[in-house]
């Protein structure tokens, strides 16, 4: 995979993600938008601020872009993600990917998914 020119939207969360920015990372999404992390679905503007406040803007997490795709509407990027959060367990580096679907302008679907290498 390549890295490509990805949506505004999508550049604008990861921006708002490595600057720990929480009103720059809700402007991002649609107000009908749905998150899923860690097998958790998140799907008002209430629980995407909860999720997003508690999972990446308290811990400082920063997603270093290793590769991106796009398909229509749709983007794809992998990315080595950092932070102050407990790594027990956890792969070094932790590398996850991220699927966002963006509609007028907003992400409305975002999709975080801990790949498994293709054997």
């Amino acid at each position: 995979m390549t890295i490509v020119r990805l949506p505004d939207p999508v550049s604008a969360y990861i921006a708002a993600t490595n600057a720990a920015d929480i009103e720059a990372l809700m402007s991002t999404f649609a107000d009908d938008a749905i998150v899923n992390d860690h097998r958790n679905e998140f799907d008002s503007p209430d629980t995407i601020r909860h999720w997003a406040q508690h999972e990446i803007v308290d811990d400082r997490v920063t997603m270093h872009v290793i590769a991106a795709s796009c398909r229509g509407d749709t983007a794809a990027v992998t990315a080595s993600i950092d932070g102050n959060f407990d790594k027990a367990g956890l792969p070094d580096p932790l590398v996850l990917t991220f699927y966002f679907s963006v509609s007028a302008g907003r992400i409305v679907q975002l999709v975080i998914v801990h790949n498994k290498p293709a054997s």
